[in-house]
């Protein structure tokens, strides 16, 4: 990551290199919450492995969200309402919620997957943000950049 960083800023496009970056960006983004301490952060985010079926599943954190901070509580509400990761809540008023990252919210949306699958999928998420950078950056470029070359 620090080779493209210094690459686009020594070559003076780093807007450009932004663009490619927007799956890193939104999982930055998507994970703040967490990384943040408003949502409890377990010590490891990666995907749960189901031995018996030998695919991938969400990992999970749990908490109580009365016991939140105030921004903690709008961010819970948000994620919830919003439908953003997997949240269950237990009787005793303890919540069990995916944690916030773009693999788990992957294996959210399209469910427990094998590890191989994963990969592509992820890859294929990375490809579409390129496809995506290149339009923005070519045929879009007069609309964000002063000059175009």
């Amino acid at each position: 990551g620090m080779t493209f960083a210094v690459a686009g800023i020594l070559g003076h496009f780093s807007k450009t290199m932004l663009l490619f970056f927007l799956p890193q960006l939104l999982n930055f983004a998507y994970s703040l919450p967490q990384l943040a301490l408003l949502i409890p952060c377990p010590r490891h985010r990666m995907p749960g492995f189901l031995q018996a079926t030998d695919k991938l599943t969400i990992s999970t954190c749990e908490f109580r969200p009365a016991e939140l901070r105030p921004l903690g509580r709008l961010a819970y509400r948000t994620i919830t309402a919003l439908r953003l990761a997997h949240v269950s809540e237990r009787v005793d008023g303890r919540v069990v919620m995916s944690n916030l990252t773009i693999i788990n919210f992957v294996l959210y949306v399209c469910g427990p997957m094998h590890e191989a699958r994963l990969t592509a999928t992820l890859l294929g998420v990375q490809c579409a943000a390129s496809l995506l950078a290149f339009a923005i950056r070519y045929p879009l470029a007069a609309l964000l950049y002063d000059v175009v070359r």
